[in-house]
């Protein structure tokens, strides 16, 4: 493939331009096929697919959580005014029953804080974490949908050079088949072989025939991945089938399980969720013996009086603070509240514990899948190279005439499925390369 790898973190050389890509398939009833490379699809994947969308918007509905935890320590002011209106009995400071009518108004200002200190700052580092894991979250899913782009783009690059295979044994066979129309025509052939390479002609155009669905499919599914209109027939650049070289090749199993555990974002994501579980766990059990403030100042008048008496308007100021603990539900000595955390954090670990695991079972399976790529790859090279030189010297036969029809269709058979494996095999071997290089982490990008 015709591009550059520049950081095996993910920066891809050769992007081509793409903001007129969209614009362009929205206008069209009938659009022309558009012509795609692979940077410019790995672009795509990871700024519009769906997925990736939603993992953002989660990684900006956590940092919203986290900035309202932090806004907890700062206090809050509420300006208004009070009236209050008072006819009938009421108890004097002394203790006698008087009957009052009386009335007063306080317009000012109150600046106060009730924070439950403890708690809060608990929550607030239980807030960081889950926001952290949303950014790992996101950039695991925007992997996920890279790969999956890559993938259908290697699978769009298989079905056009299906084609192109398919149409070159059309041809071959056409032209056995022109050559000996003239030699029945010429007395000189047995015209039951001719009727032998017919149909082995039709059964090429309808070989071809399957590579056409099969392209304009793959092509859909891939608009359908990059959120491009399914409508329009996607082309991948010519001669963008060949072998990629993203990484050593040469490394041991344990090197990528290693970088996986240490790069994969699956792995800070459930690290941050233990992280945080922990946190919680921390603020059930500590977050109780540190006592909750309390203040409050108030800033205005004051004024009224007797029946409706509005005057002596003055100045006023009140404050209060206070610290204060809970005992019982939610606070001290809740045990229940304490096993819950404690179980929860149990839990976090165990799913840690078993992401890891899963991560290494991904990786040494897409390991041997890689090399069992590697290995078909080259055998099916040197099947293509006999394939090859098998029509050659078969052609040589029947210009010589000594060959003989069957021998003839059998090696173009052998020549059409020794180019298709090869293919098959390229596709096979970017893919697992590319799906290694994501499921080690090589791709991530490093926070």
């Amino acid at each position: 493939m015709r591009f550059a790898v520049c950081n095996l973190r993910f920066t891809i050389c050769g992007v081509v331009a793409t903001a007129a890509l969209w614009p362009s398939f929205a206008q069209e009833t009938n659009p022309a096929p558009q012509r795609i490379d692979l940077p410019t699809a790995l672009r795509l994947a990871g700024a519009q697919n769906l997925e990736v969308a939603l993992a953002r918007e989660r990684l900006a509905e956590a940092r919203a959580q986290h900035e309202s935890t932090r806004l907890q320590f700062f206090p809050w002011l509420s300006p208004g005014i009070a009236y209050r209106r008072h006819d009938g009995n009421t108890q004097s400071t002394e203790g006698d029953i008087v009957d009052v009518n009386k009335q007063s108004y306080a317009p000012g200002a109150v600046f106060g804080v009730q924070l439950d200190l403890g708690e809060a700052v608990y929550r607030n580092l239980a807030a960081r974490q889950l926001a952290r894991a949303a950014d790992f979250g996101l950039e695991e899913q925007r992997l996920k949908s890279v790969l999956n782009a890559a993938q259908g783009y290697f699978d769009l690059a298989l079905a056009q050079a299906s084609v192109e295979i398919a149409r070159e044994a059309v041809a071959i066979a056409t032209n056995h088949e022109t050559q000996l129309a003239s030699a029945v025509d010429a007395g000189i052939a047995f015209k039951g072989d001719l009727l032998r390479v017919r149909v082995q002609v039709e059964q090429n155009h309808l070989a071809l025939r399957r590579a056409i669905e099969q392209e304009q499919v793959a092509g859909s599914r891939l608009a359908q991945t990059l959120r491009l209109n399914p409508a329009v027939r996607l082309e991948a650049n010519v001669g963008d089938l060949t072998p990629l070289s993203l990484m050593d090749t040469n490394r041991a199993l344990a090197d990528f399980v290693a970088q996986a555990l240490v790069s994969h974002p699956s792995i800070s994501q459930s690290r941050a969720f233990t992280e945080a579980a922990r946190d919680a766990k921390n603020g059930t059990v500590y977050g109780p013996m540190i006592p909750s403030v309390g203040a409050q100042a108030f800033f205005g008048g004051l004024g009224g009086g007797r029946n409706g008496d509005t005057g002596n308007f003055g100045d006023q100021q009140d404050y209060f603070f206070g610290l204060s603990w809970r005992i019982g539900p939610g606070g001290l000595f809740d045990t229940g509240r304490k096993r819950t955390a404690q179980a929860r954090l149990k839990s976090a670990q165990l799913a840690e514990a078993k992401n890891r695991d899963e991560l290494t079972r991904i990786v040494a399976e897409t390991y041997a899948a890689f090399q069992s790529a590697q290995d078909r790859l080259a055998g099916a090279r040197r099947a293509l190279a006999a394939a090859e030189e098998g029509l050659r010297l078969a052609q040589e036969r029947r210009e010589f005439g000594v060959g003989i029809v069957l021998e003839n269709i059998q090696a173009e058979q052998d020549l059409t499925r020794g180019r298709q494996a090869y293919a098959n095999a390229i596709a096979d071997f970017d893919k697992a390369q590319f799906t290694l290089a994501t499921v080690a982490g090589q791709l991530a990008t490093q926070k």
